[in-house]
């Protein structure tokens, strides 16, 4: 029931808004057609005054110019060609202080005896103007007034005439003996209406629009012209023969604002200005005036909403109240369960966390482990080399010993010094290699400290030489350009160490056995290069070669922990181990580690 009644009461509203809106709209849009056919006026009135202004500017000047000294002398002897060029020159002159178009005089047949543009191409000197009504009325006596397009220049121009007489002081019932012409541009003052949005068109006598801020509607009429103005147009080429055809002829578009005007006449000539109001200013202010009392409809209807929402409210205030105080004990009691779960939860979050903790201190310690364990069997490996290695200098040793008890005992001492000295040289090299075997051997102490990874090179080189030497193999070291890593010396060691081992275990049956060590810098990264010439990885086998235990040796050679243990070590210091074949044959591992930042 409510529901119905609230529909009837918005219908009965819509409806007495909907004819607010269009008696609004109505009076506002005759208020706002009066207004602007009286602004139109007002403004028509101030061209207007313009207009006359300016053609009153001009009125006199030909009449003027009938009293120059040579103008009855060009008129009545017109083959006197010094006199012709003074009244062209003079003619020049005024044409360019008075900005007037072209100032020429014609006799009394119509044919111009002198111009202001007699020294151009398209001079008026020597051209029969009789057939302009301008010329006719003034050789009638009376001033000639006209506008037209000029049949020489194609310019439209405002002609201004007066009739010349024989003396300054005429008798009555004499006649001309020429015509003063005077030719005004209104296209500056036309120029002045296109700041004005409404369409402005003067037009002659004949409706026919000849200026305009509409440059579309220029030479069209305001109707269709009888076919007797049409021959008169014709006859004096007023508009150049141009075809004559009403503005209602233009295609919509260019039609835009004909229609309703103001209308004021302007000059002797029949002439008469015209404004055309915006219909849309109009519709514009009407539409604004109708939004407006739209908008008090609305106004009015939120103020009544607002009203029965203020009764609703109050009663529907004491019914919340009630609701309220239950919602706040449910939220309470919720509060404190969710409180004990989270308790309940952080709890359990504190024992896996310690739980954490202890698994990763125990992956760490083994991991330590499996590296240290991963260099005791690589020494373990090397023994056999490294004996080797030992026994050459021990024999020597041996051999310089025994010799120098005899040169002792013959008394030679430089021979036995000489001995002596060779015995020192290689105690050193034993020395050298025990020492790095046994930095080798220790267990890391994860110091960080700056590596130079030429050194780390040499040493892994030196541990494992004899055993390149003892298969065969040759090792070549390309340090292309000079690195240094933050990181563990003994661990980068341990990864190169192995990687060289590999490389000596993939050449052991090929045909050439070839191992080259490179290092250069690459996009702040040291990037150590490690390749051999044997068969290359298997393509079954790159997935697995970094996965503990994965190895394609017997049990003998390794328990496939090398590269596991290498990848670790790397990914440890920032750096990354990848493996590839080689494009020239061989499997190439790349070590990439992170330069060290000066400063």
């Amino acid at each position: 029931m409510r529901a119905r009644r609230n529909l009837l009461l918005f219908l009965a509203f819509m409806a007495a808004t909907m004819a607010v809106c269009g008696a609004t709209y109505q009076l506002s849009l005759r208020k706002a057609g009066a207004d602007q056919k009286s602004l139109g006026s007002a403004q028509l009135q101030i061209v207007a005054m313009d207009l006359e202004s300016i053609l009153q500017k001009f009125e006199a000047l030909p009449f003027a110019l009938g009293f120059q000294a040579d103008v009855r002398q060009v008129l009545q002897h017109p083959g006197d060609a010094a006199a012709v060029d003074r009244l062209n020159r003079a003619f020049k002159i005024i044409q360019r202080q008075s900005r007037a178009v072209h100032i020429f005089m014609l006799n009394a047949a119509g044919m111009t005896l002198a111009s202001s543009n007699w020294d151009e191409e398209f001079s008026f000197v020597g051209r029969d103007f009789g057939f302009r009504p301008y010329f006719r009325e003034a050789v009638q006596g009376r001033a000639g007034r006209f506008y037209g397009i000029g049949n020489i220049s194609s310019e439209p121009g405002y002609f201004i005439a007066q009739p010349i007489y024989r003396s300054q002081e005429p008798a009555a019932g004499e006649q001309p003996i020429g015509v003063m012409v005077v030719k005004v541009d209104l296209a500056e003052f036309e120029h002045t209406w296109s700041s004005s949005d409404d369409p402005i068109a003067l037009t002659d006598a004949s409706g026919v629009v000849f200026l305009s801020n509409r440059p579309e509607w220029k030479y069209h009429s305001l109707k269709p012209l009888s076919a007797p103005m049409q021959r008169e147009l014709e006859g004096t080429h007023q508009y150049a023969d141009l075809p004559i055809a009403p503005v209602t002829a233009l295609p919509k578009a260019l039609q835009r604002g004909f229609g309703e005007h103001v209308s004021r006449p302007v000059s002797k000539l029949g002439w008469e200005l015209m404004l055309y109001p915006s219909r849309a200013r109009m519709v514009r202010s009407a539409t604004l005036s109708t939004l407006a009392a739209a908008l008090f409809m609305v106004a009015l209807a939120i103020s009544l909403l607002a009203w029965y929402q203020h009764r609703r409210r109050v009663q529907e205030r004491l019914e919340s109240r009630d609701a309220l105080r239950r919602a706040a004990e449910e939220l309470d009691a919720r509060i404190a369960q969710r409180t004990r779960e989270l308790t309940a939860a952080n709890q359990a979050i504190e024992a896996k966390y310690e739980k954490l903790q202890q698994t990763e201190t125990l992956l760490r310690t083994t991991q330590n482990e499996l590296v240290q364990a991963g260099k005791l069997a690589m020494l373990g490996q090397m023994a056999a080399g490294v004996t080797h290695e030992l026994n050459q200098p021990l024999a020597a040793i041996r051999a310089f010993a025994d010799n120098s008890v005899k040169f002792l005992a013959r008394g030679q001492t430089a021979q036995a010094t000489e001995n002596l000295e060779h015995i020192s040289s290689a105690s050193a090299n034993m020395g050298k290699i025990i020492a790095q075997l046994k930095g080798f051997a220790r267990k890391s102490g994860e110091l960080v400290a700056t590596v130079d990874l030429r050194q780390a090179i040499e040493a892994a080189v030196l541990l494992l030489g004899s055993e390149f030497q003892n298969h065969g193999v040759g090792i070549a070291i390309d340090i292309r350009h000079p690195a240094s890593i933050t990181g563990d010396a003994v661990r980068t060691e341990q990864v190169l160490v192995n990687l060289l081992r590999n490389a000596l275990d993939a050449v052991e049956d090929a045909p050439s056995k070839q191992v080259c060590v490179s290092l250069e810098t690459e996009g702040g990264q040291a990037v150590v290069r490690i390749r051999d010439s044997g068969a290359g990885i298997p393509d079954e086998v790159a997935p697995h070669l970094f996965e503990p235990f994965f190895t394609t040796k017997s049990s003998s050679k390794g328990l496939g922990l090398g590269l596991a243990i290498s990848s670790s070590i790397v990914q440890a210091m920032n750096g990354q181990l990848t493996a590839h074949n080689h494009a020239q044959g061989g499997a190439e591992f790349i070590v990439r580690l992170p330069l060290q930042q000066n400063g």
